[in-house]
């Protein structure tokens, strides 16, 4: 990550379920992590979104940690490109939050673990139902 080297150690994980307030399927992965000695609960948010129905997931760096979201957002990214072997996108919004961004290549990746594998593969299945529907 940007020439760093980072220690990750995974604690937990899992992922589950979730709807949108408006009923979209959502898919929550939580990772329970200790990255460069810091310990953090981290949760990423999978929809589908576009007019491609991609695979999209997000999470918000917090402030309220070690160094800030400066330093959550380099954190999360070396946990998940330690988890997928990619490193995720990093925005700086104009109201000083940090967003991450993961595309279906981390979903991928996240799949190889089996704490994991079953509901992210129930989820896509779920969205393909869905979209099967909406085309009748």
């Amino acid at each position: 990550m940007s020439g760093k080297t980072h220690v990750v150690k995974v604690i937990d994980g899992g992922a589950r379920f979730d709807k949108s307030g408006g009923g979209e399927p959502l898919l929550r992965i939580r990772i329970t992590a200790e990255v460069d000695g810091v310990r953090s609960d981290y949760t990423i948010t999978y929809s589908r979104r576009g007019g491609d129905n991609a695979a999209v997931g997000h999470a918000v760096a917090r402030a309220g940690v070690p160094g800030g979201r400066e330093a959550d957002a380099e954190r999360f990214s070396a946990l998940i490109k330690a988890l997928t072997g990619r490193e995720p996108k990093v925005y700086r919004m104009n109201n000083g939050k940090i967003m991450i961004e993961c595309g279906r290549e981390h979903l991928e990746g996240f799949r190889r673990f089996a704490d994991l594998a079953d509901v992210i593969v129930k989820w896509f299945l779920n969205i393909l139902m869905m979209i099967d529907l909406l085309n009748l």
